[in-house]
């Protein structure tokens, strides 16, 4: 009782922790490398001291050919860009509105009273003339795609997501026949859309996942009694995982996803271990505490052994300079560990409680189990 207790209240904790878990990364710069490394120093000074980043955030807006240098068109970017530039993770935007605002103010002598978008089309027409000379990146050949740019300060997953927010809404609100407003392209644009996936495919993996466990577990066992005792340990592994995440700072992405399935995959082959053991010494009559007994002597140490190997193989990643090598080690060394130990002493606690009692099979054989596998080895 003590032991199901204790792992209720691990499991509680861990999941009002886990609820703080976020889509994506948590760092500014490279997430694959330590906030002292080289190249993310170098680029926090660049951020820190210049409107400039690597980090674009691009909203397309579709429209007929020529349809980008429609007055209305502009006034519409120009208004996205604004609002975009109200975030404070947004540094700087770019558009096809500032080369339209620049040269039509150029063209009369820099008159600030011209710095600004005329109703005149062929003051725009020539204006869109020149910043394709200069500029070509703001739209396409026949003038039907533009881009609104946004300079991001990182790429963190609060960042993005008060960026795709704000351009959702933009979208929904001012996309017509004449005009779309597309999301996203650039570099955290592409992020932001893998974020979005991620988040969806977060709980569907996981329940995939146990779903297979489970089904494999029923053939194995034919019994949902020890199909429950073999996944609550798996759970609580998960829970706790998703914890650890929080307290670590490493959000789920596409290089994260795996790592959490590859814990419920792993960490089921202890409970085949000890559970097949234990359920045929059950099966021949034995008691539950006796059956166990034998099954520790016996596949018990290989779960120890093969628990301890697979955290020490990976726990030396926990001093790369990689960061996420480090953190991806010190994750998988603590699922490792925890499986061995939530087989060890979670299994026969909770066996306890719904394994005491198994019907004896057919007495086919008297032969130990133990004997059978030396016969075949």
């Amino acid at each position: 009782m003590g032991t199901v207790l204790a792992a209720l209240v691990l499991g509680i904790a861990g999941f009002t922790v886990s609820l703080n878990l976020q889509i994506g990364d948590l760092d500014s710069g490279a997430p694959e490398l330590r906030a002292d490394s080289r190249y993310n120093r170098d680029n926090a000074y660049i951020t820190s001291h210049y409107a400039l980043s690597s980090d674009l955030f691009a909203v397309m807006i579709k429209t007929a050919p020529e349809g980008c240098l429609n007055y209305q068109t502009l006034v519409q970017a120009d208004r996205l860009a604004w609002e975009l530039q109200q975030l404070p993770g947004v540094q700087a935007t770019s558009s096809l509105v500032n080369a339209v605002r620049q040269i039509t103010a150029g063209t009369f002598e820099g008159n600030p009273k011209l710095n600004s978008i005329q109703r005149n089309q062929n003051v725009l027409n020539y204006a869109a003339q020149q910043a394709s000379v200069n500029a070509p990146e703001l739209f396409n050949t026949d003038c039907s795609l533009m881009p609104v740019i946004a300079f991001l300060k990182d790429h963190k997953a609060q960042t993005l997501d008060a960026v795709v927010a704000v351009a959702d809404r933009f979208a929904k609100e001012n996309s017509s026949a004449d005009r779309q407003f597309l999301l996203a392209a650039g570099s955290a644009g592409i992020e932001a859309a893998t974020n979005i996936v991620v988040r969806e495919a977060n709980h569907t993996m996981l329940l995939y996942v146990y779903a297979a466990v489970t089904l494999f577990c029923l053939i194995t066992f034919r019994s949902w009694r020890a199909t429950v005792v073999a996944l609550l340990p798996l759970v609580l592994t998960s829970i706790l995982c998703e914890a650890l995440m929080v307290v670590m700072g490493i959000g789920v992405k596409v290089a994260t996803l795996p790592v959490i399935a590859l814990g419920v995959g792993i960490g089921v082959d202890y409970a085949l271990y000890l559970l097949s053991v234990q359920l045929q010494y059950q099966r021949q009559g034995m008691p539950l505490a006796q059956a166990y007994r034998n099954a520790v002597s016996f596949t018990g140490r290989v779960v120890g052994l093969v628990g301890i190997t697979l955290a020490a193989g990976v726990v030396c990643w926990a001093w790369s300079p990689i960061k996420f090598q480090a953190d991806m080690g010190i994750l998988l060394t603590f699922m490792f560990l925890w499986n061995m130990l939530g087989a060890l002493i979670l299994i026969p606690a909770l066996s306890f409680f719904l394994l005491r009692k198994v019907t004896p099979a057919a007495a086919k054989s008297t032969e130990p189990v133990v004997e059978r596998v030396g016969v075949h080895s």
